[in-house]
């Protein structure tokens, strides 16, 4: 049996929460990744509770303090205290965002999850508006922040680089990737595994689950405490990111498809060496030896050896990949006059 722990949730004691246990669901699980924002929190918590009380539906707030050196913690323990909504999961030191709301997803009961920055930059006003938008019929609905607070030089613009890229590569357009305020239905995020910077993919990873995606203005407010955890380092780990979740969504049933096309290609230009190579020794008496041709050759045929078996191990990896764990290579949304619900597996 699986456990996790929810830390400090009264009083400063720990509180053991068993995820294989049955639990009551909620409708709303609000996920705030948090470091050090001893500042923000208690204005925020209380904005949270301001819009989600008067909706007369079961809700949780889970904050994930990710490492804070400040006195996040003790912030939250003692709001805590008066809010028994409020669950807290204290990390071990500071893991970054991604696995900040990874940690959440894990422990949210919620049938809408809907995360949020804690540094009061996103709107809690907004998210009713979410809420609304998903009862249309959509599965996920992304914040877009239209108007955004932020440097212009620093952060706005790698950020629409960044969107206009990710939109272009992965098929799912959307203006603003990077914005945290998001709603999901838990049918599209709950077999979601998140690594590296990858939190702004969710939408994409939704998409394979056959989403409905939309998105619609949300407030955004210039940061009143504390500094961005952000800089510009976090471009090459998007662009790298976004590598990987391109080749998860074109090649992860099937990798022989791009390890042996680049095998092919190597062996073409292996092909193509030697063929020139043989030409210049009988049409224009130039020695083998006098031109890296043979080298070149060699080389290419040997990489395309490389790639064809790097395919193949790749193949049986996946193969053990989906056996092993009982996935399957597709997604049903929904099973009529069919024992079991809908399958969650990862398509």
């Amino acid at each position: 049996m699986r456990a996790a722990t929810l830390s400090a949730v009264r009083g400063g004691r720990s509180a053991s929460w068993d995820r294989d246990a049955p639990a009551a669901r909620v409708a709303i699980s609000i996920i705030v990744p948090a470091k050090n924002e001893e500042r923000s929190l208690p204005e925020l918590i209380a904005r949270l509770f301001d819009v989600l009380r008067p909706r007369r539906e079961p809700f949780e707030v889970i904050v994930v303090n990710d490492g804070s050196t400040d006195g996040s913690l003790a912030v939250l323990r003692s709001l805590a205290d008066t809010h028994p909504e409020l669950h807290i999961i204290d990390l071990a030191r500071n893991y970054g965002q991604t696995a900040a709301m990874m940690a959440g997803l894990d422990h949210a009961r919620g049938d809408v999850i809907v995360p949020i920055d804690a540094d009061l930059q996103n709107d809690p006003a907004d998210i009713p508006r979410l809420l609304d938008k998903l009862n249309e019929g959509y599965d996920v609905v992304s914040g877009w922040r239209k108007v955004r607070k932020d440097a212009a030089i620093r952060r706005n613009l790698p950020s629409a680089v960044a969107n206009k890229a990710i939109s272009w590569l992965s098929g799912v357009h959307l203006h603003d990737y990077g914005c945290s305020l998001k709603a999901y239905r838990r049918s599209v995020i709950g077999p979601v595994r998140l690594y590296g910077e990858m939190h702004r993919f969710v939408p994409i990873y939704a998409a394979w689950y056959g989403a409905r995606i939309t998105e619609i203005p949300v407030n955004h407010s210039p940061r009143l405490h504390g500094a961005s955890n952000y800089g510009l380092e976090r471009v090459a780990k998007v662009i790298l990111d976004l590598m990987v979740v391109r080749f998860l969504d074109r090649w992860l049933g099937k990798p022989i498809y791009i390890f042996g096309g680049f095998g092919l290609l190597w062996f073409a230009v292996a092909i193509l060496s030697a063929s020139y190579m043989f030409y210049l020794k009988l049409f224009d008496n130039v020695s083998m030896i006098l031109t890296p041709l043979p080298i070149l050759a060699a080389m290419s045929f040997m990489m395309g050896v490389m790639s064809m078996l790097i395919g193949l191990v790749a193949e049986i990896v996946v193969r053990t990949y989906f056996e092993s764990q009982g996935k399957s290579i597709y997604h049903a949304r929904e099973l009529i006059n069919l024992d079991g619900g809908p399958s969650y597996q990862r398509a």
